[in-house]
């Protein structure tokens, strides 16, 4: 009986050691399979610039629409350029501040990449030069909304313009700004400046230490 019962006790024994390492075995894999699973799954696609949702939309005239509720405000901000008139007498080309903006994607593509990608739109707002005296000195300082202006990459919409970029002047008024904006001839954006100027495909980059910083580092 004894022999039996030991017996017993001891396949009772194997029994609940096999189920326990089944089940350890079944557990491990499924938290495998999440695992793995989720760490396929959340690698953005925006940020290797394909299916990625336009930042911006056009009518049917081709005209630029303006992105609502100034979303481009909450797009990657990169600088504020500005040559006052102070320094450029008697009157800079540019004489107020350019806030200016790159959509998510483009910024995401731009720093794994090192290179701009087909939808990059870079929003131009315009600020005027508003106190020059603070509590901590004197400087320039940001006024008001005074234009905004954009350009956006694109070789299918866009295949004769230099480099692929196009260019928009909405306004150079304040707020509210039109609804659409025309291609601007190429001539009239001083394309040549650019070319022969801009350090990173047509853009300005070396006034903008974001991109500077950011660009090829990956994700």
């Amino acid at each position: 009986m004894k022999t039996q019962k030991s017996s017993a006790l001891f396949l009772d024994a194997m029994l609940s050691a096999i189920c326990g390492t089944m089940l350890s075995t079944a557990l491990f894999a499924g938290l495998f399979t999440v695992v793995y699973f989720t760490s396929a799954t959340i690698t953005p696609a925006t940020a290797k610039g394909d299916n990625a949702k336009e930042a911006v939309e056009f009518d049917a005239q081709g005209n630029l629409i303006q992105p609502d509720n100034f979303a481009w405000r909450e797009w990657v901000y990169i600088g504020s350029p500005l040559t006052p008139n102070d320094l450029n007498p008697p009157q800079a080309s540019f004489p107020e501040f350019h806030n200016v903006y790159i959509n998510p994607e483009a910024y995401a593509h731009y720093k794994q990449t090192g290179k701009f990608p087909q939808g990059t739109v870079i929003i131009k707002e315009l600020v005027s030069v508003g106190s020059t005296q603070a509590s901590s000195g004197k400087g320039y300082f940001q006024g008001d909304f005074i234009g905004l202006e954009a350009t956006v990459k694109d070789a299918k919409r866009f295949p004769d313009e230099p480099g692929n970029w196009a260019y928009f002047t909405f306004s150079h008024e304040p707020a509210p700004y039109p609804r659409t904006a025309k291609l601007q001839p190429a001539a009239s954006c001083n394309m040549a400046c650019h070319q022969a100027l801009a350090e990173d495909d047509w853009v300005f980059t070396q006034y903008y230490p974001v991109l500077r910083d950011a660009k090829g580092k990956g994700m």
